[in-house]
């Protein structure tokens, strides 16, 4: 996969802030990215979180590479401000407060764990996105989320929770768990 360059991480940036400010802002302009490099239009996952004053205020995106990079920042800026459950949609006068992370990811891939203990060794905090799932409940955490959870026992247990499960599911190995990888920036 092409490298994302610093013109179009400042692409990308700019695009997800205008596509949120279009939506709030009668008449004002989406800039979507023109000139940049063969990377925004590569399938790649993404996310965009918003945080206000430090703390979290939207997250959403696409863990797998279903969309060109640049469609999938702005339908992922669009949701994440105003489509995530749990917070009220963004207002206009937030806009200016709200800083803007885009996270793009590998392709996930299965790590293969025996049981609890296994999977410990094999993590990489601040490196591994991971996914678990189990039937019909799944959740993810981002590499970004090992800064706020960097002991791996609180950061599986949380995710377990996350996904809607006992906080000591990730113990046994009837989990299927992916891990990937992610590039992130902010403005």
């Amino acid at each position: 996969m092409p490298a994302l360059t610093d013109q179009d991480k400042a692409a990308l940036l700019r695009l997800a802030r205008t596509a949120i400010r279009a939506r709030l802002i009668p008449g004002a302009v989406i800039e979507r990215p023109r000139d940049v490099t063969s990377a925004l239009h590569e399938k790649r996952g993404c996310f965009v979180s918003l945080h206000k004053h430090n703390d979290l205020r939207g997250c959403i995106g696409t863990i797998e590479a279903v969309a060109p990079l640049v469609t999938g920042v702005e339908e992922n800026a669009l949701n994440a401000a105003f489509k995530d459950p749990r917070f009220s949609p963004l207002g206009k006068a937030e806009l200016g407060k709200v800083n803007i992370e885009i996270s793009v990811l590998t392709r996930p891939e299965i790590l293969e764990h025996v049981d609890g203990e296994d999977l410990k060794k094999k993590l990489k905090p601040g490196v591994h996105g991971v996914i678990l799932s189990k039937g019909r409940h799944s959740a993810t955490f981002l590499p970004q989320v090992w800064e706020q959870l960097p002991e791996k026992e609180g950061f599986l247990e949380n995710l377990c929770r996350k996904a809607g499960m006992d906080g000591k599911c990730w113990q046994h190995g009837d989990l299927i768990v992916k891990v990937y990888q992610a590039e992130y920036f902010s403005d």
